[in-house]
């Protein structure tokens, strides 16, 4: 929805070990096929020695087509050893979502989705309860109830991937979906399923976060958006903010100030990723503005 007057753009994010020329040869080659850089930023990671790209630019006199580009970047790409990724600005990718009881985070994405500040486009809510069918319903989504129990969680996720599949999502958000996901779930979508997390991680990892906050007397708390691993709460983190509490709060006070923040935290993580900002690296992540 959004950007829809802009012209055709394409990204490229890219990686490797840093080394002289880089930024000169990526330059280079768009200036070379008659493109024109409007968005350029770069990073490196002096301990790792790791250097970091994100590079947009305008497609409108480039000298080859679009399906042309990744083929002539790749000599570029082969002599710096790069890990890189391209994609165009007319690409809306498929966004799939899953919630449990708490609606707050799949309202927010909805509306926000819905006035055209999600460069992506959500395709299906799906959920393990019924609380929330009413809002597939409302904006005019597919909404699956697909109950679980330890005993059928295989056959529920494999009812769920046929599910994405079916409707070629390529990014999952777990808008307080309160199930862990299996290693073979997190496998098929790796750094493509975005959750969100009700504390400050790496603090109160696991269930009931405000309450180990609550007995903890913490003076602030906080939400985290990272992208879901087999390791429970333990994924790459691409956003994160806090709020302050005191020790007049209680329990029910931390959950209703630490909703807002999942809400918004949540929303930057995935504009981030639908925009193509994220580099993941190890145990971290690259966001760019």
């Amino acid at each position: 929805m959004a950007g829809e007057d802009r012209p055709l753009t394409a990204t490229l994010l890219l990686s490797c070990q840093d080394r002289p020329g880089l930024v000169a040869a990526v330059s280079e080659f768009v200036f070379r096929h008659g493109g024109n850089i409007i968005h350029a930023e770069q990073h490196t990671d002096a301990v790792e020695g790791v250097f970091f790209q994100r590079v947009e630019f305008e497609l409108g006199a480039f000298v080859v087509g679009r399906d042309e580009v990744a083929d002539a970047f790749r000599p570029v790409a082969e002599e710096f050893s790069l890990t890189w990724s391209l994609r165009f600005s007319d690409d809306v990718p498929k966004v799939a979502v899953l919630v449990s009881k708490d609606g707050h985070c799949l309202y927010d994405l909805l509306t926000r989705w819905r006035m055209g500040e999600l460069p992506g486009q959500i395709v299906v809510v799906a959920s393990n309860h019924a609380d929330l069918a009413a809002a597939g319903g409302h904006f005019s989504l597919p909404f699956h109830h697909y109950p679980v129990t330890r005993e059928t969680k295989a056959a529920q996720e494999a009812r769920l991937m046929d599910l994405f599949e079916s409707h070629g999502v390529d990014l999952v958000v777990m808008a307080r979906y309160m199930q862990v996901l299996s290693p073979d779930f997190c496998a098929r979508y790796p750094s493509r399923i975005i959750n969100i997390h009700h504390s400050f991680l790496p603090a109160f990892p696991g269930g009931k976060p405000y309450h180990q906050a609550y007995e903890r007397g913490v003076k602030v708390i906080g939400a985290t958006a990272h992208y879901a691993t087999a390791d429970l709460d333990e994924g790459p983190i691409i956003d994160q903010d806090v709020t302050r509490v005191s020790h007049r709060d209680s329990v029910p006070d931390l959950v209703r100030k630490g909703r807002d923040l999942e809400k918004v935290v949540l929303a930057r993580a995935v504009r981030a990723h639908l925009e193509h900002k994220v580099l993941v690296y190890g145990t971290k992540t690259v966001v760019f503005d």
